[in-house]
């Protein structure tokens, strides 16, 4: 069974360049938790709740990160941590770069922990 958040938007103040720290944007988060059969029993203390890991994806981004690849490494990290699942895949997109000028859907950085 997995736990899943598709599209989770916060804003942030990751980034190299000056405008990202000053002004922040949009980040987008892909979650995927395996977690067994938790939950099964019908009953939300046998779950991973998905309000639960919405939150702690939020406090995460609070934080400061240059690197989407810190970042993504960080939420991973904090929900192996709280949760204890058997796998979690993070991606972490950035919907309005333009490297170098140029436009793009979004960037992105996937983390997996088995």
């Amino acid at each position: 069974m997995k736990v899943e958040l598709a599209g989770l938007e916060l804003h942030g103040y990751h980034g190299v360049n000056e405008g990202e720290q000053r002004d922040g944007q949009r980040f987008l988060y892909d979650v995927s938790l395996e977690v067994g059969e938790r939950g099964s029993s019908d009953r939300i203390e046998d779950a991973v709740d998905y309000r639960d890991v919405a939150r702690l994806v939020a406090e995460v981004n609070e934080r400061r990160y240059d690197l989407l690849e810190a970042l993504a490494t960080a939420v991973a990290d904090a929900l192996v941590a709280r949760f204890q699942p058997l796998a979690v895949t993070v991606r972490v997109r950035k919907p309005d770069v333009r490297p170098a000028g140029f436009l793009v859907e979004h960037s992105a950085v996937t983390v997996e922990r088995p």
